[in-house]
């Protein structure tokens, strides 16, 4: 579970863990907080322009939106007679970038329905440019590249973890971020513009089903077919690029429960990692493979699914977490709510309920270093972060 992005908040009325037990159990979507009328004009003239840090890794990153259409699945929000129809990005290891933009975070009407939808003024951001660029020739090594594909939160969009997104990228992963339609603010080929509803809803099960989906596409690319509808030209050296044997996946808070759901039902995900999801439903049988969880506020101890969740788990698994981490704290909002909040009339305790007491640049650090080392222990075999508490990351525990 988690909430329209860039909700405002009121402590005073209702608090965020509140509206996230309610959230589950109607098993719908609610904004972090209670929404006010309106926030206030940016204090600045103009709308601030937001950043995000760049990725640590030797590699340039590319990246490509595809269009995606599921002919054997009727869409479950908009029924007979419509196929079930997805937006994502891949994202990969990039050469000669030089004469290639830099993608946006989103596209700008993307941004504007984030913003109106949680009563900020359309105009008061403009997304941040990513480390992706658009279209970029792929860097290929002999071997294919091992691929991690990515879940976003109820009602949010695919670029919400992009911090982690182009980190895996420039340590040489294709990384596939997907938007689930209708639980989504996605913006398609033609113009359209998709807002999550509420009603009907997408629940985590119905995500699976989209990230099954989208695994077969991944197979089409690693054998050289174009798996985008309109048959766009596809980067240099994207088709045969995916290694179809060695995919993990990882999904924020709704996303995370997915990840569960998909791997109970298909092999070809080796590895899984939730960024707080409240594992609910949780799996029905037992798991073998890797599976880790960093958690902030849905844990173990105080959410008896994730409890139930992990006495599923019989191969690896691991439980993070860091100190002062509140919800949406391992994704992309951690660092972008602090400068937004400094173009609105946002309270420093509205701010605290947001991004917690973790700092932004200690969060940015935990989400480049641990789903990297995560993914890389189980997908290439290598590195120890993971081996126990380090002194370089004090703030994260490690939970028996």
């Amino acid at each position: 579970m988690t909430a329209t992005p860039f909700a405002s908040t009121s402590r005073k009325t209702v608090t965020r863990r509140h509206l996230l037990g309610a959230a589950l159990v109607v098993g719908a979507a609610v904004p972090i907080g209670v929404a006010r009328d309106a926030w206030a004009a940016a204090a600045t003239p103009g709308p601030v322009r937001l950043t995000l840090p760049a990725p640590t890794g030797p590699y340039p990153v590319g990246t490509v939106p595809l269009h995606l259409v599921d002919g054997s699945r009727t869409d479950p929000v908009a029924g007979p007679g419509h196929h079930r129809e997805l937006m994502v990005g891949v994202w990969y290891p990039a050469r000669h970038v030089g004469r290639y933009p830099l993608a946006p975070w989103t596209p700008p009407a993307v941004v504007r329905a984030l913003l109106t939808s949680s009563g900020f003024p359309a105009d008061t951001a403009v997304a941040p440019l990513t480390a992706g660029h658009e279209g970029a020739p792929v860097g290929r090594t002999r071997e294919g590249l091992p691929v991690v594909v990515f879940s976003h939160g109820a009602h949010d969009h695919r670029a919400d973890s992009t911090i982690v997104v182009q980190e895996l990228a420039s340590h040489g992963y294709v990384v596939v971020t997907v938007d689930h339609t209708y639980d989504a603010f996605s913006e398609f080929p033609d113009g359209r513009l998709t807002v999550p509803l509420t009603t009907p809803g997408l629940e985590a099960r119905d995500f699976a089903a989209d990230i099954r989906f989208v695994l077969d596409c991944i197979e089409d690319l690693a054998a050289g077919r174009n798996p985008d509808t309109e048959h766009r030209a596809l980067p240099a050296g994207l088709r045969g690029a995916p290694d179809p044997h060695r995919i993990g996946m990882f999904g924020a808070s709704k996303g995370g429960t997915a990840t569960a759901l998909v791997m109970e039902d298909d092999q070809r995900v080796r590895a899984g990692l939730s960024l707080d999801g409240p594992m609910q439903p949780t799996v029905a049988s037992d798991l073998d493979r890797p599976f880790m969880l960093m958690t902030a506020e849905f844990t173990r101890a105080q959410e008896r699914s994730v409890a139930e969740f992990w006495s599923h788990l019989r191969g690896w698994r691991l439980n993070v977490q860091a100190d002062g981490a509140v919800h949406r704290s391992y994704g992309d909002y951690q660092i972008l709510m602090p400068q937004l909040a400094k173009a609105v009339a946002m309270s420093d305790e509205e701010l605290r309920d947001w991004i917690g007491t973790l700092a932004p640049a200690r969060a940015t650090r935990i989400q480049q270093a641990y789903p990297l080392a995560y993914f890389d222990l189980h997908l290439r075999h290598r590195g120890h972060l993971l081996d126990g508490p380090g002194a370089a990351f004090p703030e994260v525990r490690f939970i028996p």
